[in-house]
């Protein structure tokens, strides 16, 4: 059988047209996938995928990058809460179950900004003697009805996109704490450069968001694992616990847990 998965009668032309624009049409839908996602979706193999991938960005209409394809231009793209919350959502509510296990009545936490970390800050309400710090309004507001849990909200700028506070006053307010897990999320997550994000700010808020815990813990779905974007803002081997779903692309994870970080996959 070809890389066309089909007979070889003159007909290996048209498939490999047809498997292509099928995968140009995925990315732009999603922004950025990995090889193993955009190989189950056209049912082909990763190597053949690869090579897809890799004549689509000799014309110019991906980038081919580690472990998977994005638009030109899309490492530094930032979708909105939005058009993140659309993606996912089986998987993200597994996995904020799954994160919940790991904050404790007692506990001092710190929570980013993002669609699965407010999944998870939706699940924590009925804790009691916890304490959060957070950046997002939406997990902020998830929270403030719990009167057993006590919510600091940093100052900063309104990103409205995924409504939360960044830049130098965001920072400053998370300079000097030290809580015992941050649970942060991201744009993609790489065992090569770790946890990224497609803006300066936000992965600067990210960062300060880290430094304030003794562990960090990174919530991640199956779409952003094997998926890079411009700024890094946690590298792998500073990330204690990785809650993903079992769509993550298990080489990729093999390479994350290497460089020691706890895996906790969700089940869906």
């Amino acid at each position: 059988m070809s890389e066309n998965q089909g007979p070889a009668d003159g007909r290996r032309p048209v498939f490999a047209a047809e498997r292509r624009r099928r995968i140009l049409e995925l990315v732009r839908a999603n922004g950025a996938l990995s090889l193993r996602q955009l190989a189950e979706a056209v049912q082909s193999s990763e190597v053949t995928v690869r090579r897809d991938v890799r004549a689509l960005e000799a014309d110019g209409l991906l980038n081919r990058h580690h472990g998977g394809a994005s638009l030109p231009g899309e490492l530094s793209r930032e979708p909105t809460y939005l058009q993140k919350a659309q993606v996912a959502s089986a998987e993200k509510a597994a996995i904020a179950d799954l994160a919940g296990a790991l904050v404790e009545d007692g506990d001092a936490i710190v929570i980013g900004p993002g669609t699965t970390t407010l999944a998870l800050a939706q699940r924590l309400t009925g804790h009691a003697e916890l304490a959060v710090v957070t950046n997002s309004l939406l997990v902020a507001q998830a929270l403030a009805g719990s009167p057993r849990i006590e919510v600091m909200v940093t100052g900063g700028t309104l990103r409205g996109s995924i409504q939360a506070l960044v830049g130098s006053e965001a920072e400053r307010a998370l300079a000097g704490l030290r809580v015992r897990r941050a649970f942060i999320s991201g744009n993609g997550l790489t065992a090569e450069r770790g946890l990224s994000t497609p803006n300066v700010q936000v992965a600067s808020a990210d960062r300060a968001l880290a430094t304030a815990a003794e562990e960090v813990v990174v919530l991640a779905d199956h779409t952003k694992i094997g998926v890079d974007t411009m700024v890094q803002t946690v590298p792998s081997d500073r990330i204690d616990h990785l809650v993903t779903d079992e769509h993550a692309a298990r080489e990729e994870l093999d390479e994350l847990s290497g460089r020691g970080a706890r895996l906790h996959v969700a089940r869906l």
